[in-house]
């Protein structure tokens, strides 16, 4: 399998979908996949045409993470691991930085680095028969820092420490309740209301989405808003996607926004 073909993007109208694509190893990503999902990442941000993007696995699975079977070659040491986990974060940061809007269609096992590119998304559908969990104390290994930092702004410290500590696989009842998925439906309906969703984000105006996930991942900062910062949030009413937004509401029609 080439490279390219780990990670595949299609697009339909203004929304990507991506799909990890590695079926025979439930959707683990090897070091070749995490750098291919950064370049497909990025390079779907800077479109400005998309107003979402859909993640997905192949074969009826999210992700199970990285792949275990490579540890031995390209995790055997200390400086290895290091190497190897700023690659696999960097992919997962590509997501999560990602300007457009994300939707995580999540069938099957999300678990371990499936479950950190997964709670990168804006918005995670799932079904019941899903499972979740990070069992990485029974691997004897630790997540990094940097990747414990991001998981601990997803789902808080005490689902943190739970996830992590008791090393469960869980249901998706259980992952609703911690505020790892949005939603959950019938298994049968997870693609259809997946994509439902993300039709309903482009439907948006996509400027003002994109300022909103900005201005949201500013609030982890805790430094102080500078003049500049809290003036943009203003900025939309300087849009034509504002006068467009406005007007269809006086004439009772449904705006289609240009996103200038």
């Amino acid at each position: 399998m080439a490279d390219d073909d780990l990670i595949l993007e299609t697009r339909s109208g203004a929304v990507a979908t991506v799909v990890l694509n590695r079926p025979e190893r439930m959707n683990a990503l090897n070091e070749s996949g995490w750098r291919r999902l950064r370049e497909v990442m990025q390079g779907l941000s800077a479109n400005e045409s998309l107003r979402c993007v859909v993640v997905r696995g192949a074969g009826g699975t999210f992700a199970a993470g990285a792949d275990i079977a490579e540890f031995e070659r390209e995790r055997a040491t200390v400086e290895a691991a290091t190497r190897y986990g700023a690659i696999e974060y960097a992919g997962v940061m590509a997501v999560a930085e990602c300007v457009h809007p994300t939707v995580a269609l999540i069938e099957g096992a999300c678990v371990g680095g499936g479950l950190e590119i997964a709670s990168a998304c804006d918005l995670r559908i799932c079904g019941p028969s899903s499972r979740f969990g990070v069992p990485i104390n029974r691997l004897g290994l630790t997540m990094s820092v940097p990747e414990l930092a991001f998981f601990l702004r997803v789902v808080g410290r005490n689902a943190a420490l739970e996830i992590l500590l008791e090393g469960q696989v869980f249901g998706a009842d259980r992952a609703y309740d911690l505020g790892l998925v949005t939603r959950v439906v019938a298994d049968e309906e997870v693609e259809a209301e997946a994509y439902r969703t993300a039709d309903r984000v482009a439907a948006g105006a996509p400027l003002v989405n994109r300022w909103h996930k900005r201005f949201i991942r500013r609030m982890d900062d805790p430094a102080p808003l500078t003049p500049e910062e809290e003036a943009e949030g203003y900025a939309a009413f300087g849009t034509e996607d504002f006068r467009i937004g406005y007007r269809a509401f006086l004439a009772r029609r449904r705006p289609r926004f240009e996103g200038r």
